[in-house]
């Protein structure tokens, strides 16, 4: 895609029209309460809008009017290829408008234009697209029985879906939630971060228009006590699914024990392991993907590159060339298509960031911060994994380095962490890339590469990083279904039947 100019992104983001109200039932709604929040341009500081505070009287009426939905079959018993081209349409949609929301989620989440022209939009369309086209290609199965017998094996959508978004990729985390969950049949009740609301409510209005029926996609905006925890304990919510911190995370399955023992699917944090070996090919660009995954998206990701396990014989070379790569990631201006570090998402979370920069010792590269929402791309040596910048999950633009002396070592402290969701691994012996991704304990591990997988593959992650089910994928289509048996007895009573 060919990006524009940054007067013309800012005069894009003073022509937009922000969506405001909780969107329920098909239709745009004040808060019951008629409280409202302020959101913020945490580059500037400057109010966007004032969004509707819901409470949990606003989560009961989205919760109904969601049940209704899908009790009546308007959405969840319609031919499997209707609702594929609602989706469709629907991305369509958003292709049309990708500028709109590319520059809506940049002022909401100080996420640089570049990556959300080039990344975040994209993704979340390709997203919406790819579990459409899924839809009328999920097979059922026929269980291996008696010849007196058929057994059906199907999926049958949860019910009521409750999706609870992290701040850090607002419309990308929407989409991997809706997309597998409205593809299953499900009606969901979305509740967006606080800090970032605009894009969920924009998308909504969008799927509307693409015919998606009233009453089956409900954006409820408001804070985690008014609408995450009514929405965890809700007894006629079926499951839910969030992405977030661990400590968040653990409450839904306090909140779901206590209620109905809704079904819930957790994608937390992560402290994620870089391994470089001595043996690692082409420093250089073993220094490009370091520092990718650790400052893309201000390193605001849980699945970030956060501590580098180098081995001694290399770690000088490599952090000279990690200096060297980190020079282009430049803090500025989101709206300026040459930035490529934008602002922390609220000052709050800033803080938070500068407060771990307190504590580092022998800060190698950055550790500067500014104006209330920027902060260096910042690399610290850190004496062992005891250290609390190498525990600690920071989600900023800090990397932390650890030197060991072997591979056996590295894997070591790969695995010494509460966490469990990516890791990294660069050596140029197959053998050993292999027994290293096998015995790190991640859900996905990189061999000579920073990344994700992409939309064909699950992610998730180990022990406190993940629980429950996988996003991406055909396993995330599993999380919003329930599998029934269905038993037919074919004997022929008429055979002992006396003439």
């Amino acid at each position: 895609m060919t990006l524009l100019t940054q007067d013309e992104y800012t005069s894009i983001a003073a022509g937009l029209a922000l969506p405001t109200g909780a969107f329920i039932d098909g239709k745009f709604r004040p808060a019951a309460s008629g409280k409202t929040f302020e959101t913020v341009n945490p580059a500037t500081g400057e109010k966007l809008a004032d969004i509707a505070s819901c409470g949990a009287e606003d989560v009961d009426f989205a919760v109904e009017k969601a049940r209704e939905a899908f009790d009546d079959g308007r959405w969840s018993k319609l031919h499997p290829s209707a609702r594929k081209d609602v989706l469709i349409r629907l991305a369509k949609l958003m292709t049309r408008q990708r500028r709109e929301l590319a520059v809506m989620e940049s002022l909401d989440s100080g996420k640089t234009i570049y990556d959300c022209e080039t990344v975040d939009v994209p993704e979340t369309i390709h997203c919406i697209k790819w579990h459409a086209e899924a839809i009328d290609k999920i097979y059922d199965q026929v269980a291996p029985a008696s010849d007196d017998h058929i057994a059906m094996v199907l999926r049958e959508p949860i019910g009521v879906a409750g999706l609870v978004l992290p701040w850090n990729f607002p419309l990308l985390m929407l989409a991997w939630k809706i997309g597998p969950a409205l593809a299953a049949g499900c009606s969901v009740v979305v509740k967006p971060a606080a800090e970032t609301t605009l894009t969920a409510l924009r998308v909504a209005e969008l799927a509307m228009e693409a015919g998606l029926p009233r009453g089956v996609l409900n954006v409820v905006p408001g804070g985690g006590a008014e609408v995450g925890e009514p929405i965890g304990r809700h007894m006629d919510i079926d499951m839910v699914s969030f992405t977030g911190s661990t400590v968040t995370g653990k409450r839904f399955l306090s909140y779901s024990a206590e209620s109905n023992a809704k079904e819930v699917v957790l994608e937390m944090g992560g402290k994620n392991p870089a391994i470089v070996m001595d043996d690692a090919e082409s420093l250089d660009r073993v220094a490009s993907h370091v520092v990718n995954g650790a400052f893309w998206n201000m390193g605001e990701n849980c699945s970030a590159s956060s501590r580098l396990i180098v081995h001694k014989h290399v770690k000088s070379e490599l952090l000279e060339r990690i200096a060297h790569h980190a020079k282009q990631w430049n803090a500025g201006d989101p709206l300026d298509p040459e930035t490529r570090m934008g602002a922390l998402v609220s000052r709050a979370h800033f803080d938070k960031v500068c407060g771990y920069l307190e504590q580092a010792g022998n800060v190698v590269l950055g550790g500067k911060s500014y104006d209330g929402a920027f902060v260096e791309p910042t690399v610290v040596e850190v004496p062992g994994n005891d250290a609390v910048l190498a525990r600690e999950e920071i989600f900023g633009p800090v990397l932390s380095v650890i030197e060991v002396a072997g591979f056996d070592e590295a894997i070591q402290i790969a695995n010494d962490t509460d966490y469990g969701l990516c890791a990294s691994i660069f050596t140029a012996n197959v053998k050993r890339a292999i027994r290293g991704a096998r015995a790190i304990r991640a859900g996905t591990v990189t061999v000579n590469s920073f990344g994700e997988g992409d939309i064909s593959t699950p992610f998730g992650g180990y022990k406190q990083s993940g629980f429950g089910g996988r996003d991406n994928a055909l396993q995330a289509h599993d999380q919003y279904t329930q599998l029934k048996t269905i038993w037919i007895d074919l004997a022929d009573d008429t055979d002992e039947a006396v003439d």
